[in-house]
């Protein structure tokens, strides 16, 4: 049975059709992304969408789209479909798709009278080329496929408009055509597997709508240059492949290129699967030595944060050690670099934000949970020393471990924790001062590094670690059983009921006792728990906002004021189960449930950066975000060492073989 297969009704129903958006990468950084029904929702969708570093620092939109029409009896049916201005969809290619199913390659059927036509869509690993697939399954008379490229090449960010300074020049090239609209971008080839006709019929299709961008307050309306079509005649039974890429390819090579790609997938047939594939869509590889993870899809890049964070997940936990040890190969020199100022990494984004490093200490003893003490020490303890001898030499710009032995924030506005919504530079949730979160991690690092580390460990150490937990529980612990999210330099304590106190009850060591843990985790289970992870804000918290949608400032002051994130629900779940031991087991997996759920919704077979904080959860913010989809697969292999523990069955929608 297939598990992704939307059918006609739900791909008939644009309101539910177009809100659900499939992202496919070709891990140097390249992506083909829409909405399921073929409707471009965001400037960011595309059929092949390429990094060009040597014109800006974002991704650049070579081809838009690939209309369909399939042509009977002289008698034309436009499969495609487009929103321009005043809401209107044309053509109405959604009213012909039978089925659409994504459990291996993206496969649309339609049925146009007697014909019924498949189109598969792959996009190759580690080149930037889009392969598309025609199977002919039934038909009564001669058939005619005619594909029309509406071609774009322009920056992600800014749309394009008719214009005088386009190059309408084409040149032929084996069984296709190439096209170079602007200077200093590459040339496109389009190409087929089959003899055909290419028209030349230059015209730009005006005013074009972009729904996703209008809801976010962006302009939203562009022009595309539609240069010709390709006419190629089709046989019942017959398959024709199209190829969009930036070198020539042999005409002959693509059904082979095609069956080889497809092999290469991982068929998503359960939760799991589908997390694995998407973890590995987040997986950067510019060169033959570097790797990094992304943080997200369709807009980020590399932020070192959203990295440590979801590497364990993405990698180590999703059976892919190699890549864990090809991105910290990548990653520590750069670290290194900044620690030891002599300069900061242009790729790595947040690189130089004061909790970076315990955030990397955190994912080195994800690493050891994983290979043993005995290995991490052997592979990464130099660099564990280094981090924390870092923190201890005070040299951080924003963060300094003082009198109390705690770790104090101090900036000058602008976020310096996860809580990163800015307006005009300045932080919405100005978290300066003693931060839950970052001392929790600090209490764990010093305990992990003691652990790990016996030799390097001292008597000044060990008066400084008790003096952390002392000081955190005088700091942090409130009479109403909570934490304060942070205090400030102004000794003002933040009351607001917020996730990042689970760190304190979850992480390895904690400073905090069971009694105290346990009375974080029921505050937290009741007051921001949802199915699709925890409110950045209670509901009983001033300045509560229940919906993150609307333009970049009202967005903006929603994301940490309300806005669920899932990417906490690891944490939540290993607080959970170290209180609650075998009982814990079923909550865990209903929760899960709830995610599972999600991979049919905003981005399908992925999980979304973040959610509205009041029913129905809806998706929002980034379709793909790799913090999501690393801590929820974290979290089934929580579940399943709990339920090894315990002995316990695990339940049939979640197999991990």
């Amino acid at each position: 049975m297939s598990y992704l297969k939307f059918d006609r009704r739900l791909m008939a129903n644009l309101d539910e059709s177009t809100q659900r958006e499939y992202i496919r990468t070709n891990r140097k950084g390249a992506y083909c992304c829409s909405s399921i029904v073929g409707c471009n929702t965001r400037k960011y969708h595309g059929v092949l969408v390429i990094p060009i570093p040597s014109l800006s620092p974002n991704n650049h939109v070579l081809l838009s789209s690939l209309d369909l029409t399939i042509i009977q009896h002289g008698v034309p049916f436009n499969v495609g479909i487009h929103e321009y201005e005043g809401d209107i969809f044309s053509p109405k290619g959604h009213k012909y798709i039978r089925e659409y199913n994504v459990d291996v390659a993206s496969s649309t059927t339609y049925r146009v009278g007697g014909v019924v036509l498949r189109k598969e869509f792959i996009f190759c690993h580690y080149v930037n080329r889009a392969l598309l697939r025609y199977t002919l399954l039934e038909a009564h008379s001669q058939t005619t496929l005619r594909l029309s490229p509406f071609l774009a090449f322009r920056d992600v960010k800014i749309l394009t408009h008719q214009n005088a300074s386009i190059n309408e020049a084409y040149q032929e090239v084996k069984s296709g055509v190439s096209f170079c609209l602007y200077e200093g971008y590459p040339t496109l080839h389009l190409q087929l597997s089959k003899e055909h006709q290419y028209v030349s019929a230059p015209t730009w299709n005006e005013r074009i709508e972009y729904i996703k961008e209008r809801e976010r307050g962006y302009e939203y309306t562009e022009d595309l240059y539609v240069p010709g079509y390709f006419d190629v005649d089709i046989a019942v039974g017959e398959t024709v492949y199209f190829s969009a890429g930036l070198d020539e390819v042999a005409p002959e090579s693509l059904a082979p290129l095609f069956e080889e790609e497809l092999a290469m997938r991982t068929p998503r047939e359960d939760f799991r699967s589908c997390l694995l594939n998407s973890a590995l869509q987040f997986y950067y590889r510019p060169d033959a030595t570097r790797g990094y993870l992304l943080a997200g899809y369709p807009w980020f890049g590399v932020r070192a944060r959203d990295l440590f964070i979801a590497l364990p997940g993405c990698t180590i936990y999703a059976d892919a050690p190699e890549r864990f040890y090809r991105i910290m190969d990548t990653v520590i020199p750069d670290t290194r670099a900044f620690m030891n100022q002599v300069g900061v990494s242009k790729e790595i984004q947040g690189i130089n934000e004061p909790d970076v490093g315990l955030w990397a200490i955190w994912t080195l003893q994800q690493y050891a949970h994983y290979a043993g003490n005995e290995d991490m020490v052997s592979r990464y303890g130099s660099f564990l020393d280094e981090l924390i001898h870092y923190y201890l030499r005070n040299v951080h710009p924003n963060l300094r471990i003082d009198e109390t032995g705690l770790c104090l924030i101090i900036g000058d506005g602008k976020p310096l924790s996860w809580m990163d919504a800015k307006i005009g530079g300045r932080a919405v949730v100005r978290r300066e001062g003693y931060l839950v979160e970052v001392n929790a991690l600090w209490y764990n690092a010093l305990c992990f590094y003691r652990e790990v580390m016996p030799s390097r460990w001292d008597e000044t150490l060990d008066k400084l670690l008790e003096q952390v937990k002392e000081s955190f529980n005088h700091v942090f612990v409130n009479e109403h059983g909570y934490l304060f999210d942070y205090i400030s330099p102004h000794t003002r304590q933040d009351w607001s009921v917020r996730p990042n106190m689970i760190f304190a009850a979850s992480l390895p060591y904690s400073p905090l006792s069971k009694q105290l843990r346990r009375s974080v985790v029921e505050i937290i289970t009741r007051e921001l728990r949802t199915p699709k992870g925890l409110r950045s804000l209670s509901p009983k918290s001033d300045g509560y906002q229940p919906q993150c949608h609307g333009t970049q400032l009202q967005r903006e002051q929603a994301y940490y004021n309300g806005s669920v994130w899932p990417w906490l629900l690891g944490s939540y779940f290993e607080a959970y189960l170290k209180l609650y031991g075998q009982g814990a087991i079923s909550f865990v997996e209903r929760t899960l449930i709830g995610m599972e759920e999600e991979l049919q919704e905003h981005g399908v077979g992925t999980i979304s950066e973040l959610f509205d904080g009041n029913p129905p959860f809806k998706g929002r913010g980034a379709i793909s975000f790799a913090m999501s989809v690393g801590e929820i697969l974290r979290s089934l292999k929580l579940l399943e060492e709990a339920k090894r523990e315990y002995d316990t069955q695990t339940l049939p929608i979640i197999r991990y073989e």
